[in-house]
């Protein structure tokens, strides 16, 4: 195991709420382009849906609106065991009554040479996170209304 540890790049997680529980299945085929260009690897995806009761609950990686044209057998087996029943429970109370979202979790392939250079070198990773596009939006938003719109060129 040390040694696949070696050889693995960054691994990230996402969870990705679907109000309503409208999932359209269109970032699915850009996803399985990502792992067959080797880009990615799943490790675990999971999908939780939140009840109007507030209750969650693990749904099963299938048709999953039940109309017959969301197929997500080709993740059937994609579980590494890193998600938990916990990992839902959390996912689940940051959605809103009504919804489902899936949770990813995935090795950043590409990256995997970089991080090996890295541990070879002794260096190890001591924090990391993500910026929500929203937050980075904003911010632009913010420092555009701060200077008055104007261009600085």
């Amino acid at each position: 195991m040390s040694d696949d540890f070696e050889d693995m790049g960054p691994i990230d997680y996402l969870v990705v709420e679907f109000p309503g529980s409208r999932m359209t299945g269109e970032g699915l085929p850009l996803l399985l382009d990502l792992v067959d260009k080797g880009i990615i690897r799943i490790l675990d995806l999971l999908f939780v849906r939140k009840d109007m009761d507030g209750s969650v609950v693990v749904v099963e990686l299938k048709d999953l609106d039940g109309d017959g044209e969301l197929d997500l057998t080709v993740f059937e087996g994609a579980s590494s065991g890193i998600l938990g029943e916990d990992d839902a429970v959390e996912a689940g109370a940051a959605l809103q009554p009504g919804s489902s979202a899936g949770i990813l979790v995935y090795e950043n392939v590409w990256a995997a040479p970089f991080a090996r250079a890295l541990r070879r070198g002794g260096a190890q990773m001591v924090a990391g996170g993500r910026i929500p596009v929203q937050a980075l939006l904003a911010s632009l938003d913010a420092v555009e209304t701060a200077t008055g719109g104007s261009d600085a060129a």
